[in-house]
């Protein structure tokens, strides 16, 4: 329930107090505002690096077997030395795949045939950690959601509302990069 402010009709509290710290020259920001740069979402120019891991080097496509499973990885901003590890959303999902099987935006997003989707699924949030090696299809172990990563991470079967967003990549001589942020969108469906 939303507490309304008596000052002005549909203004909420909240917007109250807000408008009265910038009226004082307060800057208030909002209680969503990511100031903290490992929250912040994965960033052009942003190298990747193993989750869960003290190793920074960068990863690579030869980091990962082909056909082989997913690796879990982190972005690593270079020039401030700073791994985004400070939110789930950021956790990356990549496989290394023949290039051959992706779908053309797929492939348009792989770099040398790595593909990087979102490791959290939209349904409840779990880590999309299962592999089926014999279909190719990634699957969510908490309600059986399963998807696509040779065909954008589309939804192939489950409960959630939606495929896994996709992370562009590209090469930079041998390191894997993020060229784009997140295509689609993150986080899970709203009750």
């Amino acid at each position: 329930m939303t507490t309304r402010c008596p000052c002005a009709a549909g203004t909420t509290r909240r917007h109250a107090l807000l408008g009265a710290g910038t009226i004082l020259g307060l800057a208030i920001p909002p209680a969503n505002a990511q100031s903290d740069p490992a929250r912040l979402r994965p960033q052009e120019g942003d190298l990747l690096v193993r989750a869960d891991s003290t190793d920074l080097s960068p990863l690579r496509p030869g980091s990962l077997v082909r056909g082989a499973g997913q690796l879990l990885a982190v972005p690593f901003d270079p020039v401030a030395k700073l791994v985004r590890d400070g939110s789930r959303l950021n956790r990356i999902l990549l496989l290394r795949l023949d290039p051959t099987v992706l779908n053309e935006q797929t492939a348009q997003r792989a770099a040398d045939g790595v593909v990087a989707y979102s490791a959290i699924c939209p349904h409840t949030g779990c880590e999309v950690v299962n592999w089926h090696e014999d279909t190719q299809i990634l699957e969510c172990p908490c309600h059986n959601s399963q998807y696509d990563p040779k065909a954008g991470g589309r939804l192939v079967a489950g409960p959630s509302p939606r495929g896994l967003a996709a992370l562009p990549l590209r090469l930079d001589g041998d390191d894997l990069v993020v060229a784009h942020p997140f295509v689609g969108r993150l986080g899970i469906q709203q009750m």
